[in-house]
């Protein structure tokens, strides 16, 4: 008997206590059975925990209507913030790409804050200059046609063939009707409207500037702080993709800013050569334009032959004969030479992702294309198939 002592000392019944812990919560639930005693942990500083809540039809419709207003809540916040979400991911995408930049003034020897300034003033001094490039011949022109303007309506008086249009369609009569008070409201809108729209511009420039220094200065600890949330048994495998995919993105950056520059400076020396007018101005079109990808090279072609072939029928072509002999260059030998440590992204995806981009959000859609595919590439070659060849 002594060896079934303690199986006898575990069949004993549950003590009072518990039995009436039980009874007490089956009393409250409103039902003859008893709950069973949930065992609880010392309470803390704020008391101890209650008991869980039962699962009845109307806690799990309230539950369920409250994560449907929640996620409706969330959706009009989103759909409200779209436009500084967009200039945060901007700034986020650009502080990616000027990352590896500061990294490698570390790596000489420079403090983190001396790099990020040398970087940011860097990156500052180029949009002043693409600035300076591209306003004053804006103002130029403008104030040219505003001069010139009395000539050009002299002139088109004095055209017979003008003349009898206006006369055939009552031109006259019609723009006098037209010229009434609701119409010059609207014109006036409109022009508020423009100086509205360049004000808001320059904010989103400025605000992206500003943010895209604050992320590079903080990139770091927002990295550290992003691979944290991951599990610890995972940690590792998700800090070197992500790395890569950090690096990939990077290296996309330094080779379409290169590649852009090259175009740019290829085409000032053209514009010189053939002497077109304002050749900065043009070859900071054609950078810029170079920066999006399949479709800018050849947007910035046009731009400038069309400029060409206003000021000279020859200009004209031979701009558009330069700019093909140039993308033939630029695509089967600058282009490979450049991204080839970078990116390898399939032509097909680059640009059926190139045109989803523009689709969805616009030129800065068409931006973040390659390296979302390269990313998207990456995580398919190291996550995705080898999971699926294990099965």
């Amino acid at each position: 008997m002594t060896e079934r002592e303690p199986a006898a000392e575990d069949a004993r019944p549950p003590s009072a206590a518990t039995v009436t812990a039980g009874e007490a919560a089956a009393e409250k639930a409103g039902t003859d059975e008893p709950v069973p005693a949930v065992a609880v942990g010392p309470s803390g500083r704020f008391g101890e925990p209650g008991r869980p809540l039962r699962r009845n039809p109307f806690l799990v419709g309230f539950t369920g209507a409250l994560g449907v207003l929640l996620a409706y809540t969330a959706f009009l916040a989103v759909r409200n913030a779209a436009s500084m979400l967009v200039l945060i991911f901007i700034a986020l995408f650009l502080a990616m790409g000027l990352n590896p930049a500061v990294a490698r003034l570390r790596s000489w020897g420079l403090p983190h804050w001396l790099a990020v300034a040398t970087v940011s003033l860097t990156v500052v001094l180029l949009l002043c200059g693409g600035l300076f490039a591209l306003v004053p011949p804006l103002v130029t022109q403008s104030g040219q046609f505003i001069e010139q303007l009395p000539t050009y309506l002299t002139e088109l008086r004095r055209n017979e063939t003008i003349n009898d249009l206006v006369e055939r369609f009552d031109l006259m009569e019609r723009v006098q009707s037209a010229a009434n008070a609701e119409t010059v409201g609207q014109a006036l809108g409109g022009v508020f409207g423009g100086a509205r729209w360049i004000f808001g511009t320059i904010f989103n420039v400025l605000t992206v500037v500003v943010l895209t220094i604050y992320f590079m200065s903080a990139f770091d600890r927002m990295k550290s702080l992003g691979y944290a949330l991951v599990p610890a048994s995972r940690r590792e495998r998700v800090r070197l993709i992500g790395d890569e995919i950090l690096a990939k993105v990077g290296a996309y950056m330094v080779g379409a800013l290169a590649i852009a520059v090259v175009a740019g400076g290829a085409a000032f020396a053209f514009a010189v050569v053939v002497g077109l007018a304002y050749p900065f101005a043009l070859a900071v079109v054609v950078a810029v334009c170079d920066l999006i990808p399949q479709i800018g090279a050849t947007l910035g072609a046009v731009i400038v032959s069309l400029v060409g072939f206003a000021t000279d029928f020859k200009v004209g072509i031979a701009s558009v004969v330069f700019f093909i002999v140039y993308q033939q260059i630029e695509n089967y030998l600058i282009y490979p030479k450049v991204m080839r440590r970078s990116v390898k992204v399939n032509d097909v995806a680059a640009i059926v992702a190139a045109l989803v981009g523009v689709a969805l959000f616009g030129v800065i859609g068409a931006l973040v294309a390659i390296p979302a595919v390269a990313a998207v590439q990456l995580i398919l070659r190291e996550v995705v198939l080898p999971r699926q060849q294990a099965r």
